[in-house]
């Protein structure tokens, strides 16, 4: 399977569903609506979603069932960028290449575009559940995770404690909640919601924690190393900000060897996670996590 294809082959459905879900709505508050389409098309990868809806066909789900669910935590992954480069958090100019919400619709507009997709994530999944009762109870399980991981106990939990550490020498373990809250949370949560949904086992769960886990966590410190070493052409942003920032990160701690040594064995720690699945339906998991070892943006 060619993992490259198959990304752009879910990226493609999440793409047309959130234009659906997202239309150029010609109406007072119009403005609001550019916003929140500017940063939800300004190219990411989608990979929440793609692991929603994969994850949901892994354990024996129509992902379809699994759709809204994929375009709420979009939506909320987006948020939290919008959010994140905002003047009073990491006051960045750039996202993805592009100039960020608040450069270019002001900060007041920003955020209440990341307001507006955190609120229509939310309807976009209760509005679901109302509407499928077949599979309600295992769409409410979802709707929990995904609020939880994307609350006070989990991406703001996480945010705030990276607020806070800013200037501070702070020990590794306050870092590793920070990544674990603030990236990997939500990661986690797509994973789960889907394969719920899906109907998975209680072992499956498990072991999809297992795998999702690692490559969360894996994702966060390849991010801290391309902070230091990437391109900017190819991260579309200006490399070099967490020092710019005084901000502590995997890199405070460790040399970028041990650093790439890490990521790695979170890449082994995932595909061991996935030993229980059937061989050929979890080839695209373990090609996914070798990608995320090695991605350059």
């Amino acid at each position: 399977m060619e993992l490259k294809q198959e990304l752009e082959k879910y990226k493609n459905i999440v793409e047309k569903e959130l234009d659906k879900i997202l239309p150029k709505y010609n109406t007072p508050q119009k403005r609001i609506f550019e916003a929140m389409r500017y940063s939800i098309f300004a190219g990411g990868k989608r990979l929440r979603p793609i692991l929603t809806l994969k994850t949901c066909e892994l354990v024996g789900g129509n992902y379809r069932d699994a759709i809204n669910f994929a375009l709420s935590l979009e939506m909320i992954h987006t948020y939290s960028l919008i959010h994140d480069d905002l003047p009073s958090m990491d006051n960045d100019d750039y996202r993805r290449g592009k100039l960020t919400n608040h450069k270019v619709f002001g900060e007041g507009i920003a955020v209440l575009a990341g307001d507006g997709l955190l609120n229509l994530a939310f309807e976009t999944m209760i509005k679901d559940i109302i509407n499928d009762n077949d599979k309600s109870e295992r769409k409410i399980k979802a709707l929990k995770i995904i609020a939880e991981s994307s609350g006070v106990f989990g991406m703001i939990g996480g945010q705030v404690v990276d607020i806070i550490s800013e200037g501070k020498n702070i020990d590794e373990s306050t870092l590793l909640y920070i990544h674990e809250k603030k990236t990997s949370a939500l990661i986690e949560a797509s994973i789960l919601a889907g394969a719920i949904i899906g109907g998975a086992s209680v072992d499956e769960l498990k072991y999809l924690n297992t795998y999702a886990k690692a490559i969360g966590l894996g994702y966060q410190i390849r991010d801290d190393i391309l902070d230091k070493i990437g391109d900017s052409e190819k991260l579309g942003k200006k490399v070099g900000s967490d020092d710019e920032n005084n901000k502590t990160t995997y890199l405070t701690f460790y040399e970028i060897e041990e650093a790439v040594k890490k990521t790695e064995q979170l890449c082994k720690d995932a595909i061991k996670a996935l030993s229980c699945f059937d061989e050929e339906k979890v080839k695209f998991f373990k090609e996914l996590a070798k990608y995320l070892v090695y991605r350059e943006n």
